[in-house]
């Protein structure tokens, strides 16, 4: 992503203004096109965490407290039927906050990771003003249930 991403969360994380935040997330797909008044109000609702390298994000089983973001390096998700790997720009969480069911996968950090969180309340407010953040969730979901489908399709061939 871009150099801005790396350079401020290596060098100045606990710096950063919500100026600083706002570039950075304006700068991920996910939020491409949201106003920055509303980026500004995201900024200012949410969290924004370190974690080391194996440490737990979230645990399968656990309650769906938080939507993450991540913001630098890398993650693992552990679920059914495989692992991937997430990287900046990738996002998670936002399954349960939708249903509220608990958490589908685990999520560890493979090294430093930086991530930004927002609680139920301030991703439902980001959802409710940028329909485009919806649409960007729904289209996610509807490419991992093909997926999901296709796997069972070569099983099943």
């Amino acid at each position: 992503m871009s150099g801005f991403v790396g350079l401020a969360l290596k060098t100045d994380w606990n710096k950063a203004s919500d100026r600083d935040w706002v570039s950075v997330l304006a700068g991920l797909p996910l939020f491409e096109g949201v106003a920055k008044r509303d980026l500004r109000r995201i900024v200012r609702a949410a969290e924004f965490a370190e974690f080391n390298p194996d440490d737990t994000v979230v645990a399968v089983g656990a309650p769906p407290n938080f939507f993450y973001v991540i913001l630098s390096g890398e993650a693992r998700a552990w679920a059914r039927p495989a692992a991937h790997v997430l990287t900046t720009g990738d996002y998670f969480g936002e399954m349960g906050l939708l249903d509220g069911a608990p958490r589908s996968a685990t999520v560890a950090a493979l090294g430093e990771l930086h991530v930004m969180r927002l609680g139920r309340r301030a991703f439902d407010d980001a959802i409710d003003r940028n329909p485009v953040l919806a649409r960007r969730f729904l289209a996610e979901l509807g490419e991992r249930v093909r997926q999901l489908e296709r796997q069972a399709a070569r099983r099943t061939a």
